[in-house]
């Protein structure tokens, strides 16, 4: 099984890929720390300058009991004033998470695709005649084989979130002084949704043997479940479907609500409301992985 999770690390290194996948993680933090130039005088944000622009403090409208401006008397203008750190704290602090935030936000929503384009044909071409047929002919169950192929695309899927989330959070704390080590519970977040769809392209490509339907398949599962991520979609739709919109909300993975709630709330340090969006989707996708599993030993090759 070793040999065959790094004869799967070689094929990956082989896919430029991949190798430009860790050459963009790279370019992020890179420019995150030039285009970050933090101010920070005795633990206070003296100025903050972002791709060389001020990043102050924004200014919002005072208004009075009925919710309308009030007027300077002296210059007749709208007075106004500091609006409060997005993330609270100070404003160094919401830089900080602003950034962070941002950075796992992209991961997530574009990281977890640019990784499945990279690694999606692989368990596909593991069942093509010729290859399938000499791995069968080593002293391995089909069970570790297949287990090998997996294990390398998530070794190399989890070293390169650990670098990416590692390289900014060492920059953005080292620059400000702000340690965030709750930054790095979101590689969990990441990694395992990332997971969970790949999940889906094991079972169709073991099933299949073909890595654009694999691919497909798995975009368009994602597609209905940011569908049915929609606040409120069942009441929605008639009373005739609703049930099959509950029904599959419960079952298939949330990717939405994992994206928009507990990977920055994870990202930025806040409580975080609930772990059953993420637990439900890791369910889904160990469902998954036991199809592939039970239909690469069984099938005729």
């Amino acid at each position: 099984m070793v040999g065959l999770l790094l004869l799967t690390l070689r094929e990956l290194r082989a896919r430029k890929v991949v190798v430009g996948l860790f050459v963009v993680a790279t370019l992020v933090w890179v420019v995150l720390a030039f285009a970050l130039q933090l101010d920070v005088v005795d633990g206070s944000l003296a100025g903050a300058r972002l791709f060389g622009q001020d990043a102050g403090a924004s200014e919002t409208l005072v208004l009075d009991g009925d919710g309308r401006p009030v007027i300077d008397p002296v210059t007749g203008e709208p007075m106004t004033e500091a609006a409060p750190p997005a993330f609270g704290g100070s404003l160094l602090e919401s830089l900080v998470f602003g950034a962070q935030t941002f950075v796992a936000g992209a991961a997530y929503w574009i990281g977890i695709l640019l990784a499945l384009f990279a690694t999606g044909g692989l368990v596909a071409s593991l069942v093509e005649r010729g290859q399938v047929d000499v791995l069968l002919t080593k002293p391995l169950s089909r069970s570790k084989v297949l287990a090998g192929r997996l294990a390398g695309v998530w070794v190399v899927m989890l070293a390169l979130t650990v670098y990416l989330f590692g390289a900014v959070w060492l920059v953005m704390s080292i620059k400000s002084g702000i340690w965030n080590p709750r930054f790095l519970l979101a590689i969990g977040a990441v990694f395992g949704m990332f997971a969970v769809l790949y999940g889906v392209v094991a079972l169709v490509g073991v099933w299949s043997g073909s890595a654009p339907l694999s691919l497909i398949a798995t975009l368009a599962l994602l597609f209905v479940t940011l569908v049915l991520a929609i606040p409120n979609l069942a009441d929605q739709v008639s009373r005739v479907w609703r049930p099959l919109v509950v029904g599959l909300y419960a079952v298939l993975p949330k990717f939405g609500s994992v994206g928009t709630s507990l990977v920055p709330q994870l990202a930025t340090g806040q409580p975080v409301a609930s772990l059953t969006p993420l637990l439900s989707s890791l369910a889904f996708g160990a469902v998954c992985y036991a199809g592939a599993f039970a239909l690469f030993s069984r099938k005729d090759y």
